[in-house]
């Protein structure tokens, strides 16, 4: 572990949880992050026991502006969400997307700053070239190595605790080596974990072998992405694990599913002119997932008596 590892180490608080859950022994030797874009769905993941939530700067660019992953979100509308979602994730500790940091090493310091503020318990910074692209888009671009290394830097300088996971999308620019360089060179200037995005198992082998050799215990991000094709046809946990995976990300997955589920139910009122037929929540679910029943009780405890009537005329 780095000195600004150390520094950031102090037990309490999400990001420390997240972060133990990074060097952890889960079950399957995996973190599974499923990912959230409002809070409703925030709620949902909770209860249904995960450890840790992502959110996904493709996934806010849908939901918000309806548009592409291709940089049209900003950190302050990552912000923003964030902190709606972590209000809501009943304490789950979510890692958020940070692009490219939104510019140069000062506004990658600056969105550290404002994830923090939000409730944010980490994020993953890239170094694709502004503005940015979808992961498995073509036509990406990385900026040098030492810029991206100081952006990990400046970053872990914001002096946040935020855990700090650094992902390279070099792989279908300069190949294999760069990867493994600048991997290196992020657990060289403290990142918590590192992300090297679109990679097949035989490329994590040669990233966890290198950050063993350099003397870095780092562990690795994986992205399960439909973006990528689709996810049943991916490497196993086990097989993650044993490359030195120690998170997963599933950043779209309930998403397309919520927006599949939604299709099917305007088809339906549009069509026939009701919902019937379609799968769907009772009413008193969403209510309750809310908390409309506590608080309507908590309500009460504030409610003001009825004045009695004056003795005196």
């Amino acid at each position: 572990m780095t000195s600004h590892q150390l520094l950031r180490a102090a037990p309490g608080g999400a990001a420390d949880r997240l972060r133990s859950l990074l060097h952890g022994s889960e079950p399957d030797g995996l973190v599974h992050l499923p990912g959230v874009h409002d809070a409703v769905s925030a709620r949902l993941a909770s209860r249904a026991g995960a450890r840790a939530l992502h959110l996904s700067g493709a996934a806010v660019s849908a939901v918000e502006l309806g548009l592409p992953d291709m940089g049209f979100v900003h950190g302050t509308d990552i912000a923003r969400r964030a902190a709606v979602i972590a209000a809501a994730s009943g304490g789950v500790p979510v890692l958020a997307d940070a692009d490219t940091g939104y510019g140069n090493a000062l506004q990658a310091r600056h969105t550290a700053l404002g994830y923090a503020a939000a409730g944010v318990a980490g994020l993953h910074l890239e170094d694709q070239v502004s503005p940015k692209r979808c992961g498995h888009m073509a036509g990406k671009a990385v900026v040098p190595r030492a810029e991206a290394v100081q952006k990990v830097r400046a970053t872990i300088d914001a002096g946040t605790s935020l855990v700090v996971v650094a992902r390279t999308d070099a792989l279908s620019v300069e190949g294999i080596g760069a990867v493994v360089e600048r991997c290196v060179a992020f657990a060289d200037v403290g990142a918590d974990a590192v992300f090297p995005e679109g990679a097949a198992l035989a490329d994590l082998e040669r990233v966890r072998d290198a950050l063993d050799t350099a003397g870095h215990r780092v562990p690795m991000v994986w992205n399960r992405s439909e973006a990528a094709g689709p996810v049943e046809s991916g490497p196993t946990a086990a097989q993650l694990a044993e490359v030195g995976v120690r998170a997963v990300i599933h950043p779209v997955s309930a998403l397309l599913a919520a927006a599949r589920a939604m299709e099917q139910v305007y088809a339906a009122v549009v069509s026939s002119g009701s919902a019937a037929g379609t799968e769907r929540w009772e009413w008193s679910a969403l209510t309750a997932l809310v908390r409309q029943p506590e608080l309507l009780d908590e309500e009460s405890q504030y409610a003001v008596a009825e004045a009695e009537p004056s003795a005196h005329l």
